[in-house]
């Protein structure tokens, strides 16, 4: 029998799910270590672990060698990136203990779960892993979850599908093992049921334990994201493996290995007695043939159409788990720089309001102090005629100071609120959490924060907020994140600061709908753009940063209110953004 480390064929490829996760995303856990993490990361001996028997991503060969798809990833990371890497395989369940207990310090291939993510840290997934339900040969032939419901199924032990398996509440009586070359060797032998691993492995291992009476059934029961693991917190070794992945992926290695590794097995080859077997047929007679090749062709004609039909389920759905992984992804990117944005605002906010702070209380000693001392002074300059105070003669400085002071007791207490808008707009709010709020003072708040956006895009900027508007009910702090999406495009849409923006509050009596509206004066959006603002990652502005969250956010934060975005625009002639929130029929406007 080969080992598994000779299984491996050039010409047995498949198309390997793109690694996609952003350098930003590394820059930002580098961002959250200690500068000592950081250096330990990158001078330590890393120990890394994984599974002894998960062919073709991580095995002992016939040597007793670490060798494998994970294997050959974390030893080209390591290079690139400098590491030194010492690499344990062994029972799955013992390397998860071993994590936890600080023994290695990072596994190579661990399957994503909410579950997981209490305790570990994950990379950005770097493939997809299939699972797939395994059963004797001679049953049935299309199984699923629900089939499962009380019969005995074989998993790993601390596996996935053991998580998985539990989470969906099929019923089955879960029966776990120490290795996946275990749990078919059960199966094999008549004990159990069924048996639930990943597809390619199981594949692998029925190959290569001449395991003839197993076959995979029915459809992939589950996709599983398949991650980097570290413990909980140590983002500085974590940042380091998902800046190598990237550098593999730009330069085209991380394509080689997995070509390398993760090939379709071959079909096995017609045996000498098959051979014999159809060779026999030439012989018969003419009719025979005739009959049998008529036969065969309505026969293979059936297996090909099921075997098409199959197929293009199979590319439907990888294409769905790839846009999936893709849209997750971009998602996360984002979370992860909003969530860098609150902490550095929260931080800065801090940072900011302590020597403010100190501004807003000394300043009215220093102006009791200037008001005691201004009679000695009065009487000084009466007897002696002006002098100099301060670099100003004392004349002027008397008239002066005051001024000077109120000003920067005012100057202070803006700093405050600024300081206090920019905490509450960083500030999580838990969900479902609302209360009445003013449209205005909401609108003005916004306004606060980006005073100097707006005085650097344009010289030609009015506000006009009705009198007598009703009080809505929500998320302030949600809407005023609208406010400011709305405002910031329409900022970034005027060419040149002669061109201006209007916004608008006011309350339709008529039609009962609190209303507010930005008009600006910039480029406009083209007519086939319109219908797709408000859709996730659409967006005109890619090459200058755009994710195309903003509107579909804001979208979506109106409809939870009740409210109703919309944008009326045309290319040249600017745009407006109208939010209209309707009242009930019985509210009080009083």
């Amino acid at each position: 029998m080969p080992s598994a480390s000779d299984s491996h064929r050039p010409n047995n490829r498949i198309r390997h799910l793109p690694l996609l996760f952003a350098a930003l995303l590394s820059l930002c856990a580098l961002c959250c270590a200690t500068p000592a993490q950081a250096a330990d990361a990158a001078s330590s001996l890393v120990i890394v672990g994984g599974d002894r028997s998960y062919p073709p991503y991580e095995f002992l060969d016939k040597d007793d060698r670490p060798s494998g798809y994970n294997v050959e990833l974390t030893r080209a990371v390591a290079r690139v990136m400098g590491l030194k890497v010492e690499i344990r395989l062994g029972a799955w369940s013992e390397r998860r203990q071993d994590l936890v207990r600080g023994d290695v310090d990072l596994l190579e291939g661990m399957s994503y779960s909410d579950e997981r993510a209490k305790s570990v840290d994950f990379s950005p997934p770097h493939t997809i892993v299939h699972h797939s339900i395994f059963a004797r040969k001679g049953g049935n032939r299309h199984p699923t979850l629900a089939d499962l419901r009380g019969k005995e199924v074989l998993v790993l032990n601390d596996g996935i599908m053991q998580e998985f398996l539990a989470a969906q509440r099929t019923g089955a009586k879960v029966v776990p093992v120490p290795t996946h070359a275990d749990v078919l060797r059960a199966l094999a032998s008549g004990k159990h049921d069924y048996a639930v691993m990943a597809k390619l492995p199981g594949l692998y291992l029925i190959r290569e334990l001449g395991l003839s009476n197993l076959e995979a059934v029915g459809d992939p029961v589950s996709a599983q994201q398949y991650c980097f693991a570290v413990k909980k917190g140590n983002a500085a070794l974590l940042a380091r493996f998902n800046e190598g992945l990237a550098i593999l992926k730009n330069t085209g290695e991380y394509q080689k290995i997995y070509n390398r590794w993760l090939g379709v097995l071959e079909p096995p080859g017609l045996s000498w007695s098959e051979v014999f077997r159809y060779g026999a047929v030439v012989v018969l007679p003419l009719i025979l043939l005739a009959g049998g090749a008529v036969l065969w062709s309505r026969t293979l004609g059936r297996e090909v159409a099921a075997r098409t039909a199959e197929l293009t389920r199979e590319v439907e759905e990888r294409r769905h788990a790839e846009e999936e992984l893709r849209n997750r992804q971009q998602q996360l990117v984002q979370a992860d720089k909003m969530a860098a944005l609150g902490i550095l605002v929260s931080g800065v906010a801090h940072e900011i309001n302590n020597p403010n702070g100190l501004i807003l209380l000394n300043l009215p000693v220093v102006m009791e102090a200037f008001r005691d001392a201004e009679p000695i002074l009065e009487e000084y300059y009466e007897k002696n005629g002006d002098f100099e105070f301060g670099g100003l003669s004392y004349s002027r400085m008397r008239e002066a100071l005051p001024k000077l002071m109120q000003q920067m007791q005012e100057g202070s207490r803006r700093v405050k609120l600024i300081v206090e808008d920019l905490k509450d707009f960083a500030r999580q709010q838990e969900p479902g959490q609302t209360a009445e709020f003013d449209l205005n003072e909401t609108v003005q708040a916004a306004l606060r924060l980006l005073a100097n956006l707006v005085e650097k895009s344009t010289e030609h900027f009015s506000v006009s907020l009705g009198a007598g508007i009703p009080r809505l009910n929500g998320s302030a702090q949600r809407i005023e994140q609208v406010v400011v999406n709305l405002l910031v495009n329409a900022c970034q849409a005027l060419p040149s600061p002669e061109r201006g923006i209007e916004l608008a509050t006011w309350f339709d009596a008529e039609h009962r709908q609190v209303v507010m509206e930005v008009r600006d004066q910039g480029t406009g959006i083209a007519p086939e753009h319109l219908p797709h603002l408000t859709d996730p990652f659409f967006t005109t502005k890619r090459e200058s940063g755009g994710t195309g969250l903003g509107l579909s956010v804001s979208s979506g934060i109106v409809k939870e209110h009740g409210g109703e975005l919309s944008f009326s625009s045309a290319p040249g002639a600017g745009t407006t953004a109208r939010l209209t929130f309707a009242l009930p029929d019985k509210e009080s406007l009083s």
